[in-house]
């Protein structure tokens, strides 16, 4: 008999944390903690103002861990991400000093207004969270997690992000706008705050070792035969679609049966179904397929075809 798992203490505290800095965005919130407990980084593109910052820094103090912020600009240099050595006159030798990389949450705002050659500074640090900086090796905090930002409209003075890059992500979110009644409920909660919206409580409610057994217990959940058959054929159908130039490389299957392990888990489950797999097909493949086109309605008419066209084991 399979049992349930209890997904409280914690884990619900960061969730309503969460939801009471983003008014109105639940399904969305849920899509974030599966993207953390999965161990991947998170990809938002959405208009400015909509609360993407408001999310990552709710998010860090909802667990009480390190958050740095980089604001992305095409002046923005590798060093002035992951650090840079400089010569103590003092001790006679070089000094390692230390950038926002080391934190466990990093908000890499507007990340496609870096140059080419800043934004590889991440790929090391995402891929096998370690930098390298004058040879030498340095180890990231094991909950290390990226939160990028990107504006869809604005493209003068961008660097669109090449997919070596967007593979590193898990998956890719949009926040949107909120409902009328969450938009007055935001002016009201307002007034005489000095906030955009909302509030995150004082202390953490979830600490880091509480996070890692989270994401430990969710490596744990059982994806039986036929579910990992289904999300192979998945897979293979993407290389071979007319519609799709670039299909999900191993690697984005990897991460894609990942998020859906955690999608299980926040239901209370320890095995994966069918469901689970279609239900983060869209913010995980919108980020690493290469669709021709670039609607953005046309590309999730794509993803739902797929799911249409590979009959569900179950």
């Amino acid at each position: 008999m399979i049992q349930q798992v209890d997904v409280g203490g914690g884990l619900a505290r960061v969730r309503s944390a969460l939801n009471g800095a983003l008014r109105g965005k639940s399904a969305l919130v849920e899509k974030v903690l599966a993207c953390l407990l999965a161990q991947g980084h998170l990809l938002l593109e959405d208009m400015p103002g909509l609360g993407k910052t408001t999310l990552a820094k709710a998010l860090a103090s909802a667990l009480g861990c390190r958050f740095a912020r980089v604001q992305c600009t095409p002046d923005l240099l590798p060093g002035d991400i992951t650090g840079f050595s400089i010569f103590n006159q003092k001790t006679r030798e070089f000094e390692f000093q230390r950038g926002p990389v080391f934190s466990e949450i990093l908000l890499a705002d507007e990340i496609n207004r870096a140059t080419p050659r800043s934004q590889s500074a991440l790929l090391e640090a995402m891929a096998e969270r370690q930098v390298t900086v004058d040879n030498i090796r340095h180890a990231l905090p094991p909950m290390f997690f990226v939160i990028a930002t990107q504006n869809p409209v604005e493209h003068h003075g961008t660097y669109p992000l090449p997919e070596a890059q967007l593979d590193r992500f898990a998956m890719k979110l949009s926040v949107g706008y909120p409902d009328r009644v969450d938009e007055m409920a935001m002016l009201e909660s307002a007034v005489g705050e000095g906030q955009e919206c909302g509030s995150t409580p004082a202390g953490p409610p979830m600490d880091m070792s509480e996070l890692a057994e989270t994401q430990r217990l969710v490596r744990l959940v059982a994806v039986e035969a036929p579910v990992r058959g289904y999300l192979v054929d998945l897979c293979r159908a993407t290389r071979g679609h007319a519609g799709i130039a670039l299909g999900v490389s191993p690697r984005g299957m990897l991460i894609w049966q990942r998020v859906a392990q955690a999608w299980a888990f926040l239901d209370g489950r320890r095995y994966v179904t069918p469901d689970d797999v279609q239900a983060v097909a869209e913010p995980v493949l919108s980020v690493r397929l290469g669709i021709h086109g670039v609607e953005p309605k046309g590309a999730a008419n794509v993803i739902n075809g797929l799911m249409r066209q590979i009959p569900a084991p179950f």
